[in-house]
């Protein structure tokens, strides 16, 4: 079916929109392809061929619509390569854009509102071109995402979480917000602006970087809205690959479903496809300058409760190399206290494992530590009783990625790491798959801070100067990463059990629709 515009038209409508593309040079021709003899075409300068990439985005020829590839040419898709190197790019950006604080984040999003206000007209024509919806459909689509941006500027001004009352005395209770980090969002033929537009304006005042994979047919629409929001960002001195795009098909978008980099993962399409996206998609730190009461009997308890065998157990102990030995002797003399004995016993306070399996992963953790480079300070035994008892055990001499650090192990093991710098010890907190308990003990307030900031951890409980179990029911409890995304309890878990319907109810005569639309 030809499209309804003219065949001269059509080549306008593209060549206008490299021409304000046209300083990121988005463009990769096939080498087969034979430079256009037409005078739209020479008035934007290009050469054939030549590789872009924008936002390490890369786009080259492949297949578009057939009426357009025999007038222009067509997109190719962005290889894996190029998807590895966009991440990247888009995982530094977001390093920026985190420590923008919320309200500029939102005026920024108010400059990109109005610089697509501006260019409505010739977006909304590249929907229609690509997709194929009449015209004002298109410009109403692009509306929705100006109106979203106006929305989202005022919600930059009003992030934040409640102080709750703490069931212990000399303790406060916070919730603390942060962006997650990368999100990644795949959308639609059929809204090709307005569904990313939801995502992203929301996800960037809340201090999140974005990558789009839009659908494979309408790739011009993502370039040129790409590259209206990276000249916004730009010109606020803010790197453009805060929001990022890939060109691509169904391989880009199991790489971003399969992921792990990806924070957040927003995907708009088919149920069977979803389906497929839904299938794919503990530490503590000791600063120098910590209350060394405090860190003792926290430690203990955190490792050994339970007998290691809660979600929220500390595996990992980071120590600044200034009190580590001084710290694992004291942690390994309290260790030697531990009353061990019968569960039902009001004075035990460490009883058995679980199961004999349970024993046997123990054992086997314990070997592994042992040959990765670790030693045994204390524990590292089955003890001699009835029942799947083991000893509490602490570990030291790894290095910080060893694999056994990075395995969660339900059983009493603790690895005592040394560190030496700030930086490198929160990225060390980061860097596993784990995501839901940590704390820090330390007196530094500045420190408290960045550690509950957007580079400090990325659990979803975040202490500080308390151990990292015994949470309350008053905050939101869950994790990140593989510990899930969801939270039970806390002050609006309500929502996670309860529906949401959008209801309008038109009490007039008339019928006046969401775009302006008019049936004559």
């Amino acid at each position: 079916m030809e499209h309804p515009l003219s065949s001269e038209g059509i080549f306008l409508l593209v060549c206008l929109f490299f021409f304000f593309v046209s300083s990121a040079h988005i463009l990769f021709l096939d080498s087969n392809f034979k430079q256009p003899n037409m005078p739209y075409w020479n008035q934007t300068g290009y050469k054939l061929p030549v590789k872009a990439v924008f936002c390490s985005a890369v786009l080259s020829t492949r297949n578009v619509l057939s009426w357009m590839q025999k007038l222009f040419c067509g997109i190719c898709f962005a290889s894996l390569e190029d998807y590895e190197e966009t991440v990247k790019k888009a995982k530094e950006a977001w390093k920026v854009w985190a420590d923008i604080p919320a309200p500029k984040r939102g005026e920024i999003v108010r400059q990109i509102g109005d610089a697509l206000r501006q260019k409505i007209k010739v977006l909304g024509s590249l929907v229609s071109l690509e997709m194929g919806k009449i015209f004002v459909e298109g410009v109403g689509e692009v509306q929705e995402y100006v109106d979203v941006c106006d929305y989202a500027v005022g919600l930059s001004r009003m992030i934040g979480g409640p102080i709750l009352p703490s069931e212990r005395p000399g303790h406060a209770l916070i919730e603390q917000w942060n962006p997650v980090g990368l999100v990644g969002i795949i959308t639609a033929f059929n809204f090709p602006v307005a569904v990313y537009g939801w995502n992203s304006a929301i996800a960037m005042i809340c201090g999140n970087a974005c990558l789009w994979k839009g659908a494979p047919t309408t790739s011009l629409i993502s370039v040129a809205v790409t590259k209206i929001i990276a000249k916004v960002l730009e010109d606020n001195r803010v790197p453009g690959a805060v929001c990022s795009l890939v060109c691509g098909g169904a391989d880009i978008g199991t790489a971003m479903a399969r992921d792990e980099r990806m924070d957040l993962l927003s995907f708009t399409g088919s149920t069977k496809v979803g389906k497929q996206v839904a299938l794919m998609v503990q530490e503590r730190f000791v600063f120098e300058d910590a209350d060394l009461n405090l860190v003792i009997p926290s430690a203990l308890f955190a490792a050994v409760g339970t007998a290691g065998q809660r979600c929220t157990t500390a595996r990992r102990l980071f120590l600044h190399e200034s009190i580590h030995d001084e710290v694992v002797a004291k942690l390994a003399k309290a260790y030697a206290q531990v009353r061990i004995g019968d569960p039902w016993d009001s004075d035990t306070l460490y009883g058995p494992l679980h199961t004999k399996e349970a024993v046997k992963m123990f054992l086997d953790a314990v070997e592994q530590a042992k040959q990765q480079g670790g030693s045994v300070v204390c524990g590292g035994k089955v003890i001699n009783r009835p029942g799947n008892y083991v000893e509490p055990t602490i570990v030291t001499g790894l290095p910080h990625n060893a694999p056994i650090v990075h395995t969660e192990t339900f059983a009493p093991i603790l690895y005592v790491l040394k560190f030496k710098e700030e930086e490198e010890v929160f990225a060390w907190n980061n860097e596993v798959k784990q995501g839901l308990s940590s704390s820090i003990f330390t007196k530094d307030l500045g420190r408290i801070f960045r550690w509950l900031g957007p580079k400090g951890s990325d659990c979803g409980i975040v202490n500080v100067n308390i151990p990292t179990s015994g949470a309350e029911i008053g905050g939101a409890f869950g994790g990140e990463k593989h510990t899930g995304g969801g939270r039970e309890s806390g002050s609006d878990s309500w929502k996670l059990y309860m529906r949401r319907s959008t209801c309008t109810i038109n009490y007039s005569k008339n019928l006046p629709l969401a775009q302006g639309i008019k049936f004559q």
